[in-house]
This record gives structure tokens, sequence and C-alpha cells, in this order.
């Protein structure tokens, strides 16, 4: 008795090079949805508050124009505590105080981008200030109004972190890093609710259960245990439990919808668009106008504003990215359930009443023929 195998088909040679060229076109799509927001991003348009009299603002904006023309954008504000109202709320990233003690607010927890150009302009500003300092005296003894060999003032531009990062990430990096792996956590509960659970309901349900129970274990590590977050624990649970929830039901939406393609869909709108375009690295303006904006109504930006407003600056208005979130997930919602009833067959009542081939109605009952 001889055993004998039936070989397998080769691929065909057209198939083989297509799926080759196909996967280095994903590659390369992915290396420009990553690179091409980075490599075109520029510090420009950079809100800052000036404080002081008029005529202290105004020599402090036209020097900013002259020397860092399309830097910053400058909003006047009266004084220092109206300066720290608008950086408690986000409206600006800083603010140079001008007076007798000048002084530049920070916060770095808006990020190590914003707080090293501002760093920069308090250096600038300081030797600007000793500058024309230098330059008074040397007039004054000029002009017979200051003896020879009078020293000109020491100027200081004090520096002073308004709102300061957490001591267990003083440099941001974790808050910063951590956009990325919540972005994943969605793509894989997605994938996996998708794939492994049948029926509509149940999809409900599992997303919401997904999305609590990653989402405060998130919060869980990252502020109980890192200590990167700080503020309501509840609070940034149910936000980062909203962000899991938007980015899974979008995926289980989009397969209820079209099939197995609408996995790949959820990911690239996630992944490949909305990651790129987040801005949590940096500031939204940095971005190539509108994409900085734009990032804001997908999944990871929304969520990366608002686990870092909730942290770090309450006082802000988070509004608009609760609703992004929301949205997002109402949206995978009802495609799950579009998708169920789309797909549920359509059976007529004189296709179900027909006789199936070799029965024969007996007394009122179909009987074997």
């Amino acid at each position: 008795m001889s055993n004998s195998t039936t070989p397998q088909p080769h691929t065909a040679w057209g198939r083989a090079v297509g799926i080759a060229i196909a996967a280095a076109v994903v590659v390369v799509a992915i290396l420009i949805a990553f690179v091409w927001p980075i490599i075109t991003s520029s510090v420009k348009n950079m809100p800052i508050a000036v404080a002081g009299s008029s005529e202290q603002v105004a020599a402090v904006t036209s020097a900013l124009d002259k020397n860092a023309n399309g830097v910053f954008s400058v909003t006047k504000v009266a004084d220092r505590a109206a300066a720290i109202d608008l950086i408690k709320t986000r409206d600006v990233y800083g603010a140079v105080v001008v007076g007798d003690k000048p002084e530049v607010l920070t916060a770095s927890a808006n990020g190590a981008a914003t707080s090293q150009i501002l760093g920069q302009l308090a250096v600038q500003l300081q030797a600007q200030a000793n500058q024309q300092a230098a330059a008074a005296v040397e007039q004054a003894i000029a002009a017979g109004q200051a003896p020879a060999g009078t020293k000109p003032p020491t100027i200081t531009v004090a520096v002073t972190d308004v709102v300061p990062l957490t001591s267990g990430d003083p440099r941001g990096l974790g808050l910063t890093a951590a956009s990325f792996p919540l972005v994943l956590g969605g793509i894989i509960g997605g994938v996996l609710i998708s794939l492994l659970v049948v029926g509509p309901w149940r999809r409900l349900v599992s997303v919401v259960v997904y999305g609590f129970a990653a989402g405060f274990s998130v919060v869980g590590i990252m502020q109980g245990w890192f200590g990167v977050l700080q503020g309501n624990f509840w609070i940034n649970g149910l936000a980062v439990s909203l962000a899991m929830a938007a980015t899974v039901s979008l995926i289980v939406g989009m397969n209820a919808l079209i099939g197995r393609a609408g996995i790949a869909v959820g990911a690239v709108i996630t992944m490949l668009i909305g990651n790129p375009l987040s801005s949590a690295a940096q500031p939204i303006q940095f971005t190539v106008a509108p994409w900085g904006v734009v990032g804001q109504w997908f999944v990871p930006g929304a969520a990366s504003t608002l686990v870092r407003d909730l942290s770090y600056f309450p006082d802000a208005n988070a509004t608009f990215p609760w609703l992004v979130l929301a949205g997002w997930t109402v949206l995978g919602m009802i495609a799950m359930v579009a998708g169920h009833f789309r797909n549920q067959e359509v059976v007529h009542v004189e296709d179900a009443l027909e006789k199936p081939s070799g029965e024969t109605e007996r007394e009122g009952s179909l009987q074997p023929a």
C-alpha cells in the first residue's frame, strides 16, 4: 500500500508579487502617517499672555514680533493674576510679566516643548533687559547725569512654573508615552470583541465592560502606582474608560456594518489618522494647519487633551473632548445595532410555508413522503 500526498498548489507569481508590494505600501503609509506630522511641525502661534502697563506690553510685543516673528500669539492682560488665570484655563501656555520684577510664567504640565520655549524666552528677555540697562547707564554718563564708572544694575528674569508636573513624572514623559498604549489597548479590545463575541447586545455589554475594566485599570496604574496623573481618581477613570470604549465601539461597529474589513477601517482611523494628529507631545498650533485642530475630533487627540486637562488643568473647559469621545462611542454603538439588523436574513411568509421537497401534507401536518 503506497502513501500518496497531494501537493499544495503554489501561489501564482502575480499574486505573490502583488502581496509583497501591498505590504510595502502599508509600511510606507504607516511611516508617512507617523513621521509627516513631526517633520512638518514648527514653532508658531504659541499663545502667551503679556502683563504690564500699556507701554510695557507694547514694548515686549514689538520685541517679540521683531525677534520671534510668528512664534507667539500674544494676549494682553492687566496683571500677573490675570495671566495665571489664563494659564490655568489653558487659554495660554505661559506669560511674560513686565515691571520692576520681570518674570516668565510657565506650565510644565503643558509639555516639554512649551516649557523649553518659554525658558529660552526668559533668557532672551533677561539679556535684552541687561543690554538696555547698560545702554541707559552709558547715556547717563555721557550726559553727565551719572559719574564715570557707574555700574548698570543686573536684571534677572525669574521663571515660575505655575502648573508643575507631579513628582512621579517630573519631565512629563509618562503622560506623553501613555497615549500610544491607550490607542493600542482600544484597538486590541475592539478586535477581540469583534472576533469572539456574537450578538449585538452582547457586544454592547462587552464594549461597556471592557471600557470600564481597562480604563480604571490604566488609571489605577498611572495614578496609584506610577504617579503620572493627579486629581480625582474616579473622574480620571471615567475619562480613560470613555476613551477606551470609543475606540472599541468604533471597531466593533465597523465590523458589524461591513464585515472583517471594518476592523481594519476602524484601526486605520484610530492608529494612522487620529494618533499622529493627536498633538499628545506638542501644542496643536505647532502641527500644520488645520490638522492640529482636526486631530482633536478623533479619539486619541480628545483623550490626550481630556486626561491632561482633568489631571493638571481642572479650571479648563473640557466639554469638547468629553463630547468627542461620547460621540464616537455612540456612533460605534449605533453601527453595531444597525449592522446586526442589516445583516438579518429576510424570510417571506410564502417561502416559510412552502413544503420541503420530499414531504407530503397529511391531516394538516407535514410528514415525510
